[in-house]
């Protein structure tokens, strides 16, 4: 069974950078999708980032430029730069195999001065 565990989110000044980890454990396939989303108060839960197990990377239109996401053995990571505070959100890491699916438990970046 595929666990995730989030860790670095806090609080940060607009244009400052932060970055997300998250940990993944348990039976992992080769052929998997590693992802990052995110959720604002009162707001769905949005594809931030995405990838794959070949190192292939995707965006949202949103964050391009701004955010790098990338994976090392069994960690992905999301570097954010120049903040906003409508980059506050929850921010979950999702991993996906085939028709399997598994969420971590999020962590909150809030960006304010």
């Amino acid at each position: 069974q595929v666990q995730l565990v989030e860790s670095g989110g806090g609080l940060v000044q607009p244009g400052g950078s932060l970055r997300v980890s998250c940990q993944v454990s348990g039976s992992i396939f080769s052929r998997n999708v590693l992802g990052w989303y995110r959720q604002a108060p009162g707001k769905q839960r949005d594809l931030v980032a995405a990838i794959t197990g070949g190192g292939s990377a995707s965006y949202a239109d949103s964050v391009k430029g701004r955010f790098t996401i990338s994976r090392d053995k069994n960690m992905v990571y999301l570097q954010m730069n120049s903040l906003q505070p409508e980059d506050t959100a929850v921010y979950y890491c999702n991993w996906r195999a085939g028709n399997r699916e598994v969420w971590g438990q999020g962590t909150l970046v809030t960006v304010s001065s």
